[in-house]
């Protein structure tokens, strides 16, 4: 029996009450209306077998229904705002198997990267492939390709309004359900280019284009950017609005809605038969969510923003526990990664980047004489250990705050299960800012102790002279001061909190924010103590992995260029604040408060007279998450976090600190918790 084919129709998605530039679609441009100009591309694209046009019910759309039938080319009609069931209904009155969405406002598509964007589809199996998630081409180029299937469920299900509006958020969202694929540029920068219709300015920008380059053929996208190369002025009048405003704008008027947990629950269910706790990290599993009324399991992210198998969008204030410093998918760290994954990722000898970025190290960081690299922050602090006991001959650790999971460190918390004692006895630990404390535990191991490891900053500021006063009393028993700066490096400043407070260790270990998400740590110190690494051995064949490296390298560069830790401060500064004053507005002082500093403010919940902090704190987060909101138990901003964000921010603390007072005041709040009460895996600061 004969298999059907397989068809294509391209629809572009066209109307006429534009509020920036009514009618825009229909103006000239060259020797015919704009929309000529998308309809003649859309017919040259490989692979599409039809073309038509989706446009409204609404009068002034009649225009574009007569131009079309005069052209020959058929419309559907539906609801302007529900784009979504336009496009739904002329698929299935067409009958295509896949759906190529275009849009009137791009007349320099280029059927060639479209027809790349349809391969692609065809190629993967996928329901959906697209050139503009991530956008890494010219904005007036966007192409979308999905399954008629993938669609119709889309109009089914999806409920935001912005997803009924744009047609495809739904499918993009909901990357558990439906295979999503994109088109990357291989030239990096390119998204800065305007080449849609929006504004005046962006026709006469786009006059300007076609009076050098003439209406006769469909110009290629390189024809295009070699003349604004020869011609630059030509580009500066595109550059003036925001990329998809439209979009940004409808997202922000967005309500919550929440799609449940579903498939997060079923997922955490067949990973606990395989996985243990479920997942590779305590801090990221079910145990410190509210077990039942949280995502458990992402797909994707973007920006400051994630998205969870169920396809429920939020901010996100976890940030992966601190490595996104500048945010998802990054443009600059995507580019430097995909250009060393065309080289090779983990080689049969090291690569010029290992010194590469030791230099660079080297050159921000008071402490770093010469680096090495590891792959998580206990990897460095565990190498700092051992380097510190073989360069002093001595055995015992003097602790504060968290530092991993080696036996040396965690054989001295709560969760010391699997530790051998004599390790245990090893390692002392003392509060922060308490300068006594460390003297008391030099005195009672005189000569013995190796080193001091602390984080440099945690839930408080150093007292004026704590740090120094921690690094001479070091010094004076013989032993080195190590730094923690696993958190506070790249985030607090370039340099670390070393740079900041003025203080600088022996040795140094970095992690977490270096790469924007790729594995990377580093330790860092003194020629001399250093130089132990000859004589000890720690090795790891993936030390050098060049994915990592290269990531780095692109990170520190932007984190250098652009103002990326003055908006950590800035933005964290103006959350605290207004969080701060919604606790008082809701009389919770004393019961949550905010402590740290601005780049990463801890969450503090404590006791209420009735109701143990726990129970406030899993009833708090329940209510953050279903306002769209994924944090734990601190604000981890990023660079990528915009206003929309914050915004969204104000208004979930406001609402999940309400029904928190609310439920405290009606003594009812265990009752009413929807999860069962998240307990501590063990203190660490």
């Amino acid at each position: 029996m004969a298999v059907a084919p397989v068809t294509t129709l391209a629809l572009i998605q066209a109307r006429l009450q534009s509020t920036r530039l009514p009618g825009k679609v229909l103006e000239t441009l060259g020797d015919r209306p704009v929309l000529a100009w998308v309809v003649r591309a859309a017919q040259a694209i490989p692979g599409v077998d039809r073309v038509a046009i989706a446009t409204s019910t609404e009068a002034p759309d009649d225009a574009i229904v007569a131009w079309a039938e005069k052209s020959g080319i058929p419309v559907y009609r539906g609801s302007e705002k529900d784009v979504l069931r336009r496009f739904a209904d002329a698929a299935s009155q067409d009958g295509a198997d896949i759906i190529m969405r275009l849009t009137a406002d791009c007349p320099l598509l280029d059927p060639a990267v479209a027809g790349m964007v349809l391969r692609l589809l065809k190629s993967t199996g996928a329901d959906y492939a697209s050139n503009v998630d991530p956008a890494t081409w010219p904005d007036g180029l966007d192409c979308e390709a999905f399954t008629r299937h993938a669609l119709l469920i889309a109009d089914r299900e999806a409920a935001r309004p912005s997803e009924r509006e744009h047609v495809t958020p739904f499918i993009r969202a909901n990357r558990a359900r439906f295979k999503v694929e994109a088109l990357v540029n291989p030239i990096p920068g390119e998204t800065a280019e305007r080449w849609t219709l929006d504004t005046p300015e962006d026709l006469a920008f786009l006059r300007g284009v076609v009076a050098e380059l003439g209406s006769d053929t469909i110009p290629p996208y390189g024809a295009v950017l070699e003349l604004l190369h020869q011609k630059p002025s030509l580009r500066e009048v595109g550059k003036r609005q925001q990329r998809n405003e439209g979009y940004v704008d409808s997202v922000n008027l967005d309500p919550v809605i929440s799609y449940g947990y579903t498939r997060s629950d079923a997922l955490l269910k067949s990973a606990l038969e395989i996985i243990p706790v479920g997942n590779q990290t305590f801090s990221k599993s079910y145990l410190q969510l509210p077990n039942g009324a949280a995502p458990l399991f992402l797909t994707h992210g973007q920006g400051g923003r994630v998205w969870d198998v169920d396809g429920n969008e939020y901010v996100d204030m976890v940030s992966g526990l601190l490595p996104i410093v500048l945010g998802y998918r990054d443009p600059d760290v995507d580019y430097a990664i995909r250009g060393q994954l065309t080289r090779g990722i983990s080689f049969s000898l090291a690569t010029s980047l290992e010194q590469e970025l030791a230099r660079v190290l080297r050159d921000i960081i008071p402490s770093a004489e010469m680096a090495r690299f590891g792959k998580n922050g206990t990897d460095a602090t565990s190498a700092a250990i051992r380097m510190a006991r073989g360069f002093t001959g001595r055995e015992r650790i003097i602790a504060c705050g968290y530092h991993g999971w080696q036996d040396w460190y965690v054989g001295a918390t709560a969760r010391k299960r699997g530790v051998p004692a004599a390790v245990q006895e090893l390692t002392t630990m003392v509060p922060y800012n308490d300068l006594d404390a460390f003297e008391t535990a030099f005195l009672a191991h005189p000569g013995e102790v190796a080193c001091v490891i602390m984080e440099t900053m945690n839930v408080a500021e150093p007292k004026p002279g704590f740090l120094q006063g921690v690094k001479d009393l070091a010094h004076q028993h013989g032993a080195l001061l190590v730094f923690d700066e696993i958190i506070t490096g790249f985030r607090f400043a370039l340099g670390g909190a070393q740079s900041l407070f003025g203080v600088t260790p022996d040795l140094s270990c970095f992690g977490k924010a270096m790469a924007n998400g790729m594995p990377l740590s580093a330790v860092v110190g003194r020629r001399d103590v250093m130089m132990e690494m000859e004589k000890i051995f720690i090795s790891g064949t993936f030390g050098g992995e060049a994915l990592s490296l290269a990531a780095s390298l692109a990170t520190i560069e932007k984190l250098k260029r652009e103002a990326v830790i003055p908006k950590l401060w800035s933005l964290g500064e103006e959350l605290t604040q207004d969080v701060r004053a919604l606790v008082t507005k809701h009389g919770l002082d004393g019961i949550f408060a905010l402590t740290g500093a601005a780049p990463w403010m801890l969450l503090v919940i404590n006791d209420h007279p009735k109701v143990r902090k726990e129970a406030i704190k899993t009833m708090f987060l329940t209510e953050m998450l279903a306002r769209g909101i994924l944090m734990n138990a601190s604000h981890n901003v990023c660079w990528a976090h915009d206003a929309t964000d914050m915004a969204r921010m104000r208004q979930a603390w406001d609402g999940a600190l309400g029904v928190v007072a609310q439920e405290i005041a009606g003594g009812a709040l265990i009752e009413h918790l929807k999860a069962p009460i998240i307990e501590p895996i063990f203190k660490v600061r």
